[in-house]
């Protein structure tokens, strides 16, 4: 059975790429871009690791089977709701979820929308993509960001509902101006692009709905499997509050104009469930054990993508 047609065509693709990079050409075909990225990617995850400390680490890790196979789930969430993103968008084969991955390490590991641009210079690469990169991941990273100022927004409404306006006010070391300023900030940037949508998004109205429903989706199923692993790993406290905190997480870590939002959380941690010094362990346990899948990820990948450079260069040269 055929997979869905391409979403833009070729013309389309020219029309939505910066029209430097298709007028030479060399930008997209040059490997060495790919591959600085790689490098970048590489230093940072051994210089990570270097910084990790093993011995304790490996001394807190849950022994259970169900606690790593909801983390499975847990890391592999974002590229593989990418994956289904762009499967409709471009076809995508099975084997895009590598990319996908290296996508999300280059960008948690080295700085933030890298993975952005690692994923432009491969999906530039291929031919079978004739849809518009440039404008498909334009697209789906400014929803993502919609998506999840919308999200936060509703995390605060129902936060302010479950525990009461005052624990949130008060009970947390919350600026109150801040507060405030982040809710204008993220409200109205997400409205404002809401209602700019024809001259700054280039997608379908098809597809722009199908991609929102996929990133809400995405932050909502990675909330719940957040508490429940922190539950498997804790469960002596009640699943529903380990919800809650997930979702206070999801707000404190996403307001805009809030420092030290670890600290914030560490709070409503220890005020909402107690245990503080096992709260305290177990939030590191969880950061740590993402930040070691970071590293061993990123580092397998960056290896097989420089030594496949290589042999590609190896290949033109004998030609």
């Amino acid at each position: 059975m055929p997979g869905p047609r391409p979403i833009l065509s070729d013309r389309s693709a020219d029309l939505l790429d910066p029209a430097p990079l298709i007028r030479s050409g060399r930008f997209a075909r040059a490997g060495w871009a790919a591959s600085l990225i790689s490098f970048a990617v590489l230093a940072a995850a051994i210089w990570q690791w270097s910084q990790l400390d093993s011995a304790m680490f490996a001394s807190l890790l849950p022994v259970t089977a169900s606690f790593w196979l909801v983390y499975a789930v847990y890391y592999l969430l974002g590229p593989a709701s990418e994956w289904i993103i762009f499967r409709r968008l471009w076809r995508l084969p099975a084997s895009g979820i590598v990319p996908l991955l290296r996508k999300k390490v280059s960008s948690e590991l080295v700085v933030g929308y890298l993975g952005e641009v690692y994923f432009y210079l491969w999906a530039r690469r291929r031919s079978e993509i004739s849809a518009a990169p440039f404008g498909a991941i334009k697209d789906v990273a400014i929803l993502s960001a919609v998506c999840g100022n919308a999200i936060t927004l509703a995390m605060l409404l129902i936060g302010a509902r479950w525990v009461g306006d005052d624990f949130l006010l008060n009970g947390l070391p919350l600026d109150r101006t801040a507060l405030a300023l982040s809710v204008v900030v993220m409200a109205g940037s997400s409205v404002m692009l809401v209602m700019l949508r024809r001259h700054v998004l280039s997608l379908p109205a098809r597809e722009l709905v199908f991609v929102t429903l996929v990133h809400c989706a995405r932050i909502v199923i990675g909330i719940v499997l957040l508490a429940v692993m922190w539950s498997l790993a804790l469960p002596q406290v009640a699943l529903a509050w380990w919800v809650l905190l997930a979702m206070l997480r999801q707000l404190v870590t996403r307001l805009p104009f809030i420092a030290n939002p670890d600290v914030i959380f560490a709070a409503a941690a220890i005020f909402l469930v107690g245990e503080d010094e096992r709260i305290a362990g177990l939030m590191a346990l969880v950061a740590g054990i993402v930040l070691a899948t970071h590293i061993v990820v990123g580092i397998a990948l960056a290896l097989v993508e420089l030594v496949s450079h290589d042999r590609s260069g190896e290949r033109g040269a004998d030609r």
